[in-house]
């Protein structure tokens, strides 16, 4: 994100940017996480990306396969000025090794969710930009993938998927301020929206997704960025009450919001995402991103 350089009388002034980068934090549930051993610094940033020319990382997603860990995130190239898709690898969750972009399109991706279904390994990263919500599938994990095609068509951000009660659920962003509901009985089925969609319209605190839908001790739980007073301002937590084919409910959850801006450091600016694994030891590991200023 961009701030203006000119002032009300033309003067010039100074230009920021927002410089986006990934930490690892952890905690007893999904809604205490804080960073490890109190010292919050970020595990990837731009400067970790090697084969192309990086300007942020952001939009984590974790995936365990076997031993291994796996963290895919949008890294933006700053020669096209688009996002691509590219993944990490760890042995402990905690220190990451990149592997490199895994997605690129001639338009702009960001936020992949990815998830495992039926033997297969899925991907649905924004794509705002194609005008739809475009599923993928990996051809050979975790470098090639190929788009199985477009299951909604439509400018949305940020499709957040949930499988709940036999039902595939998707939450996105649509405009500035409309989060649209749609369900479906297969995940490659007819998409169709929910009878209470749009949900919470014109409410910029809560309608554009910031992570996973988890799955804690029952309770469902989403994430939200909150766009008051800036982008990316803090991170809410509610509790989904009630989901099904004609009607959706939910309540913010007293935890909340559950990150924001520090006002120092990496994230001094913004933090606007969360996905988050439980470990064997009851605690749960999380993978978020923040941002702090950075002068262009």
């Amino acid at each position: 994100m961009s701030f203006s350089n000119e002032t009300s009388t033309g003067e010039r002034r100074p230009k920021w940017r927002l410089q986006w980068a990934i930490g690892i934090y952890q905690g007893t549930s999904p809604l205490t996480i804080m960073p490890i051993g109190g010292q919050d610094r970020p595990v990837l940033t731009a400067k970790d990306i090697t084969d192309v020319h990086a300007g942020a990382v952001a939009d984590p997603f974790f995936l365990r396969q076997g031993a291994l860990w796996y963290l895919f995130f949008e890294v933006l190239n700053i020669e096209t000025g688009l996002g691509e898709i590219a993944c990490a690898t760890s042995h402990d969750g905690l220190t990451w090794c990149y592997g490199g972009v895994v997605l690129r399109e001639p338009f702009h991706l960001s936020y992949p969710q990815v998830f495992a279904w039926g033997g297969d390994i899925y991907m649905i990263p924004e794509t705002r930009q194609d005008e739809s919500v475009r599923l993928y599938r990996a051809e050979d994990f975790p470098n090639r993938w190929r788009c199985l095609g477009r299951i909604l068509h439509g400018r949305f951000a940020d499709a957040t998927l949930l499988r709940h009660q036999d039902h595939w659920w998707l939450f996105a962003q649509r405009g500035l301020d409309e989060l649209r509901l749609f369900m479906s009985m297969e995940l490659h089925g007819t998409w169709c929206e929910h009878p209470a969609s749009p949900l919470w319209a014109g409410n910029r605190r809560r309608t554009r997704p910031g992570g996973r839908i988890l799955d804690y001790n029952g309770r469902l739980l989403r994430f939200a960025q909150d766009g008051l007073p800036s982008y990316g301002s803090r991170l809410r937590a509610f509790e989904i009450d009630h989901l099904n084919q004609t009607a959706y409910a939910e309540h913010e959850v007293p935890e909340s919001p559950i990150l924001k801006a520090t006002r120092k450091g990496w994230n001094a600016a913004a933090m606007h995402h969360i996905d988050a694994l439980p470990l064997d030891d009851g605690q749960w590991l999380a993978a978020v991103d923040g941002a702090s200023l950075r002068l262009i």
